[in-house]
This record gives structure tokens, C-alpha cells and sequence, in this order.
């Protein structure tokens, strides 16, 4: 905005019904920088005046129909011509009246008949320069206004950058109190095992490992082990969806086989907490899926059923509509408030229900963002003390 203001050239308007005057005053008063327009009339130059923005006019007093000073008063009653400085030509230089009339109507100099050629030249100059002064100053002060905003805009932007780090750090900490809460568990109790266990052998102990012991021992150290791997998963999983590289590989995929093996594998550890899980398919629905993450996703909505479900049935089911396919996860536990339900799906939140929960609020997270992976979704259904129906919504096939 400021380079064009600064270009701009100034514009001057001649007014004469004579056309040799015209191009006589044309002459003289032609130069660098500079737009002349000319009107053989007063009603031919208001429409001028109209369109453009002059620097100077110079109108002709003796004009036939509507002269110089009715123009000159027209030009004044108009707030788009009323700032035009206007310079009269006549050839009555002896007549008070006359010039009296012109500062009347506005004038602020006159040009007497014959011109002479310096006088004119150096007239036009000084309105010229300040016409020019003038688009500088307009240039600087948008030139100003400009830098004003654009300061504005970058503290804002910056007080914006500032509230995201300070969000970061505090989210890092947090994540970090977390990922050392989490895994000091499993660790102590590894820990504390082996202590044990290098206790019985320095004592030369062999019978403490016995067949039945080892068992419960390799289980024990199984889950600790499964619980740490699925901690560092999840870590691994929001670092690649952070950074943009989380990978899709889909596949020929049967749903149902899929949610058979699922359920079967789950069932002793389902069964040892309490719960039974009642699989229902409806349509054996085939279709192009990453499997290993939609496993993920299916294992992450059936294992928060079984946290928080209150040892009653979980319900599994799936059917087609169209070119989806529907996976539904229902408990019958604590369910979860409206106000819950907006945020469970964001990285580090979790729902505490009425008991605490364990791990690091990633897992409805990382389940949603591979169901968008899939270009699905996953939406909940619930209400305090009613359960939740947790939905999988995906198409058949992953277009882009």
C-alpha cells in the first residue's frame, strides 16, 4: 500500500471552452510525474472531478453556460472536490470585483491572460510539491499504521507462542510424572522379585522353585513386562502422531474373524476379573484395514470397558451399513458425565469414574486418532451410572 501511494502522480485539470487554450496551457504546464486532464466545460469537469483526485484545477473564468466561479462554487458544496485548490485564468486583472468574487468561491491564485509561461510554470510547481508532500505524508503515516498492526499482530502472536510453551512444559512435566509414576510400578515389583529370588538362592533355598511357584512367578513377571511394553507403545504411538508418521498398511481384513480371535484371547483375562464378553456379529464384514492397529483400537475399547464396567457383561457387536462397517463396545459400569465425554479423547486425560485409573490417559487418544488414520471415527454413548457404548465407525476402504 505505501509503494503505491508513493508512485502515485499528480494529477491537474484544465477547464477552457477554447480547444487552442487547452493545448497552450497543456504545454507550459506538462512534466514529469504528472496526469492532465482537460474539460471544455464546467459540467465535462465535475465529472472529472468525480472520478479522480486532482492536485490543482485551473479553470477559465469566461466560460459560456455554466463560467469558472459557478464552478468553482459547485466544486465547493462537494465534499469530494470541495479540498481542490483552484487557480482562475482571466484577463480582467484590473477589475477588484472580479477578483474578489474568485476568493469568494474559493480561488487561492489567478493566472492572468497573456500567460506568462515561468509565472504559470512556477505556480503549478508549488501546488505539484504539495501534492507530492502530501501522498509522502499519507505514505508514511500508512506506512506507520502498517507497522503499528503488524507489531500487534506479531505480539499477539508471540503471547500465543508464549501460552503454547508454558501449556508444553506443563504438559511435558506432567507426561513425565506420569511415564515415572506408571513405570516405577511394574519395576518395584520386578525389583522386589528378584531381591527375593537372590535371597532364596544365597541361602541355597532350591525348593522355593517349585514347579507351581515358577509359574506364578513367570505370569507375575509376564504382566509387569506386558504392562511396561504397552506404556512405551503408547509413548511411541503419540510421538509418531506428533510428528506426523504414523503409518497405515491396510490389508484383506474379515471383521468377525478378527473379533473372534480378539475375544477369545481376551477371555481368561476378562473372566479372572470378573467379566463376561458377549460377542455378536451380525454381518460378516470384510473390507481394506490396517489390521495390527485396528486390533489396537478394538483392544484398547474392550480392556476400558473391563476397567471400568463394574465386573457386568461387556457387549461386543458388528454390523454393516452401506459401505461402513460398525463395531460397538457397551459396559454396564459407571458410565461417563457430558462434561467427560468432550475431553476423554484428548492426549493425557482420564476418566477416574470411581475408582482411579492406571496408565497415561493415552489409550482413547490413540484410538481415536488411528479410527481418523482410517478416515472413521469412534463416538461415545453414555450417562453416570448407566455404562457407555463406545462406537467404531469405519469405511470399507481407505480413500484419500
Amino acid at each position: 500500500m505505501s509503494t503505491e501511494i508513493e508512485h502515485l502522480p499528480s494529477k491537474l485539470l484544465i477547464v477552457d471552452d477554447l480547444a487552442e487554450n487547452l493545448q497552450a496551457l497543456e504545454a507550459i504546464i506538462r512534466g514529469e510525474n504528472r496526469l492532465i486532464y482537460q474539460a471544455s466545460s464546467g459540467e465535462a469537469a465535475l465529472s472529472l472531478m468525480l472520478e479522480h483526485e486532482f492536485a490543482l484545477a485551473i479553470l477559465d473564468v469566461q466560460m459560456p453556460g455554466m463560467d469558472g466561479f459557478e464552478l468553482a462554487e459547485l466544486m465547493r458544496g462537494t465534499a469530494k472536490t470541495r479540498h481542490i485548490p483552484i487557480v482562475f485564468v482571466t484577463a480582467a486583472a484590473s477589475e477588484l470585483n472580479f477578483a474578489f468574487r474568485g476568493y469568494e468561491t474559493g480561488a487561492v491564485d489567478f493566472l492572468y491572460k497573456p500567460l506568462e509561461v515561468n509565472a504559470v510554470k512556477s505556480k503549478v510547481n508549488v501546488f505539484v510539491d504539495l501534492h507530492q508532500q502530501r501522498l509522502e505524508t499519507q505514505r508514511q503515516v500508512a506506512a506507520l499504521e502498517y507497522s503499528r498492526k503488524q507489531q500487534e499482530a506479531l505480539l499477539k502472536q508471540l503471547q500465543v507462542t508464549q501460552d503454547e510453551l508454558q501449556q508444553s512444559i506443563a504438559m511435558r512435566d506432567s507426561f513425565m510424572s506420569m511415564v515415572a509414576h506408571e513405570l516405577r510400578t511394574p519395576l518395584n515389583t520386578l525389583f522386589l522379585d528378584v531381591q527375593l529370588r537372590t535371597l532364596q538362592l544365597e541361602r541355597g533355598n532350591l525348593a522355593a522353585f517349585g514347579q507351581q511357584e515358577l509359574v506364578r512367578m513367570v505370569e507375575r513377571d509376564r504382566r509387569q513386562m506386558k504392562s511396561m511394553i504397552r506404556l512405551i507403545d503408547d509413548m511411541l504411538d503419540l510421538t509418531r502422531i506428533n510428528s506426523g508418521k504414523l503409518s497405515i498398511r491396510p490389508v484383506q481384513l474379515n471383521l468377525a474373524e478378527l473379533l473372534e480371535r480378539l475375544v477369545s484371547d481376551l477371555m481368561p483375562q476378562a473372566q479372572a476379573a470378573g467379566y463376561i464378553i458377549n460377542l455378536s456379529i451380525q454381518d460378516r464384514v470384510a473390507g481394506e484395514w490396517d489390521a495390527f492397529r485396528l486390533e489396537q483400537i478394538i483392544v484398547n475399547l474392550l480392556t476400558n470397558a473391563m476397567r471400568y464396567g463394574n465386573s457386568q457383561p461387556i457387549d461386543i457387536s458388528l454390523h454393516q451399513d452401506r459401505d461402513h462397517a460398525i463395531i460397538a463396545v457397551r459396559d454396564r459400569g459407571v458410565g461417563i458425565s457430558e462434561l467427560d465425554q468432550q475431553r476423554i479423547f484428548l492426549a493425557f486425560e482420564r476418566c477416574e469414574g470411581n475408582q482411579v485409573s492406571s496408565g497415561l490417559g493415552l489409550g482413547l487418544y490413540i484410538a481415536g486418532q488411528l479410527a481418523e488414520a482410517h478416515y472413521g471415527r469412534i463416538s461415545v454413548d453414555s450417562a453416570p451410572g448407566e455404562g457407555s457404548t463406545f462406537t467404531l465407525t469405519l469405511p470399507l476402504r481407505i480413500t484419500e
